[in-house]
This record gives C-alpha cells, sequence and structure tokens, in this order.
C-alpha cells in the first residue's frame, strides 16, 4: 500500500519518513520536491490523503521516530546556567589582572620614549588593580560572595522552571508530543469555509472577505488543500486521537 500511494506523490520511502519526522519535530508542514503533488486528480486527494496519514501514524509508533524524538528531546533539554563560586569570581579577576599586567609588561618593553610613560601609567594602575583584587577584604569579592546563596537559590528556580517548561514542550512519552500536533491540526482547520469566495489581481488570487486574507498561513494552506484532503484528515485524526495517552 506504502510504496503505491507514495509512488503517486513522487517520493521514496526514505524522503517520506524524514519528511514525516522533519514536519512532527519541527511543526512545520514539509512538502518540498514531492513531485506530483499537483497532479492528483481532485477524485483521488481524499484516499491519497487516508493512506498517508494511515502510513504516518504507523511510522510514528515506529523506533526510527521514538529515537529521533528522544535525540530532539536531550538537544533541547536546558542545562543548568553555571555559576561561579565567590572564589572562582575574585580568582578570575586576579587571572586577568595578572594578564594585563604580562601584556603592558611586554608594551613598555618594546615601546619608545613617547610612549613608554603612557604604558608606566597604566601599568602602575593596572598593579593597583591587582593588589586590590587580591586584599581578602575586596568589597566587590565580599558583596558577590554575600549575594552568593540567593543567587544559587535563583538559579535552582530558574532551572525548574525551565525543565518544567521543557517537559511540557517534550513529554518523556513521544505519543504526547505527537498529540500535541495533531491538537494542533485540529485547532488550526477547526474553521474552513472552502466556499469562500476569491478574486485575481496581478496573476494572485485574494480572498474577497477582508478576514479570510488576515488568516494565518495555515489556514490558508488548509482552505488550499480543500475540504476533500481537510475533512477526511480531520476525521482520521479525531478516531486516532481517542487512541493516545
Amino acid at each position: 500500500m506504502a510504496d503505491d500511494f507514495l509512488k503517486q506523490l513522487g517520493i521514496s520511502r526514505t524522503d517520506a519518513n524524514n519528511k514525516i519526522t522533519g514536519s512532527l519535530l519541527d511543526g512545520y508542514l514539509d512538502g518540498s520536491d514531492v513531485k506530483n503533488i499537483k497532479n492528483i486528480a481532485l477524485g483521488n486527494r481524499t484516499a491519497i490523503t487516508k493512506d498517508l496519514l494511515a502510513y504516518t501514524k504507523q511510522y510514528l509508533g515506529s523506533a526510527a521516530f521514538i529515537k529521533e524524538y528522544n535525540a530532539l528531546r536531550e538537544r533541547e533539554k536546558p542545562a543548568i546556567p553555571v555559576l561561579l563560586t565567590p572564589e572562582e569570581m575574585q580568582q578570575g579577576i586576579i587571572d586577568n589582572a595578572k594578564k594585563s599586567i604580562a601584556d603592558m609588561e611586554d608594551k613598555l618593553q618594546k615601546a619608545d620614549a613617547s610612549t613608554k610613560p603612557m604604558y608606566e601609567k597604566i601599568l602602575a594602575t593596572v598593579r593597583k588593580q591587582l593588589q586590590q583584587a587580591e586584599d581578602p577584604a575586596n568589597r566587590s569579592a565580599a558583596g558577590y560572595r554575600n549575594a552568593y546563596p540567593d543567587m544559587v537559590k535563583n538559579n535552582n528556580i530558574l532551572h525548574q522552571q525551565r525543565i518544567a517548561e521543557w517537559e511540557k514542550k517534550y513529554p518523556a512519552n513521544h505519543q504526547l508530543f505527537v498529540k500535541q500536533r495533531l491538537l494542533q491540526f485540529l485547532d488550526e482547520t477547526k474553521d474552513i469555509d472552502f466556499s469562500a469566495g476569491l478574486y485575481e489581481k496581478n496573476g494572485i488570487k485574494y480572498f474577497t472577505n477582508p478576514g479570510y486574507e488576515r488568516k494565518n498561513d495555515r489556514w490558508k494552506m488548509a482552505f488550499r488543500a480543500g475540504e476533500s484532503v481537510v475533512v477526511p484528515a480531520r476525521s482520521f485524526v479525531q478516531k486516532w486521537m481517542q487512541s493516545l495517552p
């Protein structure tokens, strides 16, 4: 069955699987390079729609798709932001100051008489900054040390919020992710007016109803697909939803 309708669409099984995966994971319909899609006779579109959806449903339960989904899920998992400890923060300032001193000493050695006083002045300033950075009572380091417990607490709270959002968007059960996409499809195709009037201007068709012209691209995509595609697709998806957790 699959080979038959895929041949009608002008696409290989491998490409079909890739497009199904990409469309579901990325959230947009990848219909590129489906050679015969515009040439399918009106009378055949409903049957091909049902075949394609049956194939899609089967493929989305396969190990190959689940592997792709889990890989995406892991890539999107938020990492906890790294906070420098007070010691690391102070040592970083010290290291930067030492590096600046080394750079300035190198420039001072190469400087001519006209620029040497300038580098000597800068070097003195940086050495003073290093001395301040190494001081155990450094005000900046002390302020950071005092604020650090609250910073850690807030960092953990923010991370947990991001994890909760991630788990909602990418559930551990891939079927729940598929369900989100199916619900999105049903929502975006629930009010298509397939009898809407059109007029043509400069070779482009526009809706007679200005409100329809302001509809989003997915609404218009469904309108172009037509009633013979969208209505059976909605019926299939509604039944599919009943089998999902």
